[in-house]
């Protein structure tokens, strides 16, 4: 055993030995070299110094100098033994090794954007950089005095020509980026003069004065919750509920997940009555920069029109570069908790509400509660909806619910989906409203998750539910809460990202006022007014910005009768009974839905058509089974759209889709109308999100599905004959557009 102890010890030795022979006879390290080490040392120190002092807001100086040290020195220790590693690299140093490895973590940490545009901006800004402190310190050390005068002229050149491609480069990543517009607008695709006796806009203030107070339970990680004339409530325990809650995470709080918080910001009306109650909580932004107070801009509104308003903290929830250790350790799996607090949130106003010494006694109605959710809190509300019909938590069977609440509506703004999955499975929801709004150049949640979520509520028969999607072009995640920005990366990561497409803050709040108020009062309100801006966009014309809109629009009055999903069959109806037929079509093919980051749980089919030099039109038909579907004057045919042209082979992607909706009854009586009698299709909207060159990178579009609305009433004045009672089919002729593509899905009758 001795003997062969000191082997290794030799062995160790000699090893040691060759690295400090190899040294030697390489010498000492040239200036080029120390130059190269030295620019791309000094420029990632510089860098991750700005990029510090964006992740670990609100953390003090003391942390600041802390946790910059920590990730310097681990960043070293990391890039150091990579070096080492790679010493076998003969031509070039160990020292610049060290220093390019040391480098591209702080450039990849500074710079998280898509990961192949990351990894070519961060090799070429290795390579400059290394190339312009080579060249400059040598002629800093007068490595150039004895050389060539042609290889003198040379290098100044090419100094010169790595100078201006420096301020070029720093010129391009300080710049915004370029304008950008819709190829459409709202105003120019919705033309109808239905529109002009329109309702009162949602977003003017209401007629309540508007009070606020806080809420939060004693010694709280955030005094301003304590202040004279706050609430005070319990704390929760929801250790079951999370996972990797750090040491570092309680000692900075002063709390731990068996002790969470009820936070909470009010705005309520002042007056007689009660109200119903609007809870929002934000998403996972950082720890530190508190993302509750960002709402007041609808607080103020709703409260003024009679709601009780309640922006939620869940912050200690959310990301911390210094609490996580750089991702070392980071809080994981914590979205259930999100929406557990949101149900005991609700469980103390139900106290307040039946509570003769609280302020809310018997002011709030608890029989209509709406919860909105930004980001991963657009999964939470839909978390907390499904609990809430739950006795037991669905992955652990020893956890007992008792909730229960009226929740009637949820709004995901900008939401994830799929980052919790029961059991396994994608969260189903029923029976519940619900409104989705996503914006088209979002840099975080840059594919339609909420679609997901939407494609997946179920209604029951003869319930009287709705749910909408809307998609806005220009719209980024982070504008949606009044204290995040205009990107929406991570400090210097914003800096390639093209900023200056993004529409004004105040625009985006517009927005959000508009849709959002229009859905409570539609739903919580029983204002069934507003459901027609849901339904057609156009009545939202005149009080939004003139931009281009994608919405949906589905509700529990519709009888589906295909959404394309239940089998391979292309001739067969989702509703029993009825049938497909397609007639001189160049694609007919039923698919799944494909999204910028995959295939999606919903289905459509995909109808092409090339109708140049071809005698008839194609085609699409639907025929409606002879039992099952009633129709009146009052019923509509609806369907949902959304332009598959992806190249000039499938059509001129600048021209509109337009096509001719024809009904004919039992006896054969037709009539006919435009798709322009709503509006053409859409246009597919591009949500090129990186400035140039990068700015085709990865998928910039996806299907988007528009909704339409064909009343059966509208046929009938243009065909008297036709009886709207004996509706028999619905066929699609594609003779107003030469040559396109769509894919149209959940064609359905709405009474």
């Amino acid at each position: 055993m001795e003997i062969h102890k000191e082997k290794e010890k030799e062995k160790g030795v000699t090893f040691f030995r060759r690295i400090m022979a190899n040294r030697k006879r390489r010498g000492p390290l040239s200036p080029g070299w120390k130059g190269a080490s030295l620019g791309l040392g000094a420029t990632g120190f510089i860098l991750i110094l700005i990029q510090a002092n964006y992740l670990l807001t609100g953390h003090g100086v003391g942390k600041f100098i802390v946790g910059t040290f920590l990730f310097l020195f681990a960043a070293a220790l990391i890039s150091g033994l990579a070096s080492m590693l790679l010493h076998g690299v003969k031509k070039l140093p160990s020292r610049y090794i060290w220093m390019l490895l040391y480098s591209l973590i702080m450039f990849l940490f500074c710079f998280i954007v898509q990961p192949g545009v990351s990894a070519v901006f961060i090799v070429s800004l290795a390579i400059v950089l290394s190339l312009f402190g080579a060249l400059a310190y040598k002629f800093a050390a007068g490595s150039y005095k004895q050389v060539s005068k042609t290889r003198k002229i040379g290098s100044m050149a090419c100094l010169s020509l790595i100078t201006i491609a420096i301020g070029a480069g720093s010129f391009w990543l300080i710049r915004a980026g370029d304008d950008a517009a819709p190829d459409i607008t709202l105003k120019q695709l919705k033309i109808s003069t239905r529109y002009e006796d329109s309702m009162i806009n949602p977003a003017e203030q209401g007629t309540y004065p508007v009070q606020s107070l806080l809420y939060g339970n004693p010694d709280n990680y955030r005094t301003e919750f304590n202040q004279s004339g706050s609430l005070t409530t319990q704390t929760v325990d929801a250790s079951r509920f999370v996972e990797k809650w750090s040491s570092l995470r309680t000692k900075s709080l002063g709390f731990g997940p068996e002790a969470m918080p009820l936070n909470g910001r009010v705005w309520y009306p002042e007056g007689e009555g009660t109200f119903p109650l609007v809870l929002i909580v934000h998403g996972n932004h950082l720890m530190n920069d508190y993302s509750d107070p960002g709402y007041e801009y609808l607080g103020r509104l709703l409260a003024s029109k009679g709601y009780i308003f309640v922006s939620v903290d869940e912050n200690f929830l959310n990301f911390s570069p210094y609490e996580d250790l750089f991702l070392i350790n980071p809080l994981l799996k914590e979205n259930p908790a999100r929406g557990l607090l949101l149900l005991e949130h609700l469980q103390t106003w139900k106290g307040w509400n039946s509570d003769p010494d609280n302020p809310f006694y018997q002011k709030v109605n608890m029989e209509r509660i709406a919860l909105i959710g930004h980001s991963r809190g657009g999964e939470a509300v839909a978390i907390a909806a499904a609990y809430n019909k739950l006795s037991r938590h669905p992955d652990h069977g020893d956890i007992k619910f008792d909730y229960n609440f009226s929740i009637r509506s949820l709004i995901s703004i900008a939401g994830t989906d799929g980052q919790y999955k029961p059991q396994g499975k994608p969260l189903p929801l029923q029976d519940v409203n619900y409104l989705a709004l996503h914006g088209a150049h979002d840099m975080d949640v840059n594919s339609l998750d909420g679609a997901k979520q939407y494609h997946r509520i179920r209604y029951t028969k003869g319930t009287n539910y709705m749910k909408s999607l809307i998609y806005i072009y220009g719209a980024n995640h982070g504008q949606f809460n009044g204290g995040w920005g205009r990107g929406d990366g991570a400090g210097l990561g914003n800096q390639l990202f093209n900023l200056r497409q993004i529409m004004p803050r105040d625009e985006q709040e517009t927005i959000a006022k508009v849709f959002i108020s229009s859905f409570l009062d539609a739903t919580l309100k029983d204002q069934r007014q507003y459901r027609e801006v849901f339904k057609d966009l156009g009545y939202a014309k005149e009080w939004i910005p003139d931009n281009l809109y994608v919405g949906n629009y589905y509700d529990s009055q519709m009888t589906l009768i295909a959404n394309f999903h239940e089998d391979i069959d292309l001739q067969s109806t989702t509703l029993t009974g009825g049938s497909l037929q397609g007639e001189n079509l160049q694609q007919w093919k039923e698919e799944k839905v494909k999204t910028k980051l995959g295939e999606a749980d919903y289905s459509a089919v995909r109808l092409g058509w090339n109708s140049n030099g071809s005698s008839e039109p194609a085609s699409y038909t639907v025929t409606l089974p002879d039992n099952g579907v009633e129709t009146g004057r009052d019923s509509s045919i609806v369907f949902s759209l959304a332009d598959a042209r992806k190249t000039e082979e499938s059509g001129d992607p600048k021209e509109l889709i337009n096509f001719t909706i024809t009904v004919e009854d039992r006896k054969g009586h037709q009539a006919s109308l435009p798709l322009s009698h709503i509006s053409k299709l859409p246009p597919v909207i591009e949500g090129k999100l990186l400035k140039w060159p990068f700015s085709n990178a990865g998928n910039t579009s996806e299907p988007v599905f528009q909704s339409y609305d064909f009343q059966l009433d509208d046929y009938h004045k243009m065909n008297p004959d036709f009886n709207p009672l004996q509706l028999s089919k619905i066929r699609i002729e594609f003779n107003l557009t030469k040559r396109g593509s769509i894919l149209l899905s959940d064609v359905g009758i709405r009474s």
